[in-house]
């Protein structure tokens, strides 16, 4: 049956409508956002089959083209529809974030820097720079790769710092594994950078790790 001859207080546009996105299972929120179904499958069958097959709703969101458009109902118009959402809210984290103090909105923080990082399948080292007021001037994807000694320049993470006329820094960079537990490279690179920054006095406030779903302060470790 076709979810319009559902009654509709069922229909998952209609919940949305009255009691809110939250109220929605991932099945029903991906229905609304493919539309239809295909033959045989109404919207929600679709999604939840769709679901199986990825194995997650993060696993669909984050796949790679390729994989997302051999999904049964999906295909390029989908996946770039997919990705224009995506990037809308990535955007409306970072309109937040500006609106704050990261010391002052952590969530703020730690919202923007998943949205950024925690889909990527290699690992990718972000500055995101300050003014003294510690309000954002600008966020970059600095390095990729394995993030260790040899692969961050801490000369380059100043040099951009003074071109941006930064006053404090809060670094980031993601585990593809999806664990965010610091390495001693880690906690290694990040004494190497805030020494680098202090000799042209700039502070460097945090170092966020962020694996699936998850992300760790290693200000909030002591390992700063």
């Amino acid at each position: 049956m076709s979810i319009k001859h559902w009654p509709e207080q069922e229909r998952p546009r209609e919940r949305l409508l009255a009691q809110g996105a939250k109220s929605l299972s991932d099945a029903e929120l991906l229905a609304i956002f493919l539309r239809t179904g295909v033959k045989g499958q109404s919207a929600v069958a679709l999604s939840r089959s769709l679901l199986k097959h990825f194995g997650s709703l993060a696993a669909l969101l984050t796949s790679k083209r390729e994989d997302f458009c051999q999904g049964h109902g999906l295909g390029s118009a989908k996946y770039a529809q997919l990705q224009a959402v995506m990037e809308m809210a990535s955007r409306c984290f970072y309109d937040n974030l500006k609106k704050t103090e990261p010391l002052s909105s952590p969530q703020a923080t730690r919202d923007f820097l998943q949205s950024r990082l925690q889909h990527h399948d290699e690992e990718i080292f972000a500055v995101l720079y300050l003014n003294n007021r510690h309000q954002p001037l600008h966020f970059e994807k600095l390095f990729r790769g394995t993030i260790d000694a040899a692969s961050v320049y801490p000369r380059v993470v100043v040099k951009n710092a003074l071109q941006h006329n930064a006053a404090a820094l809060i670094i980031a960079h993601n585990h593809p594994s999806g664990i965010a537990e610091p390495s001693a490279a880690d906690c290694h690179i990040t004494e190497r950078i805030k020494n680098a920054l202090a000799l042209v006095d700039i502070r460097l406030l945090d170092h966020f790790i962020v694996g699936k779903g998850t992300l760790t302060s290693l200000a909030e470790l002591g390992k700063m």
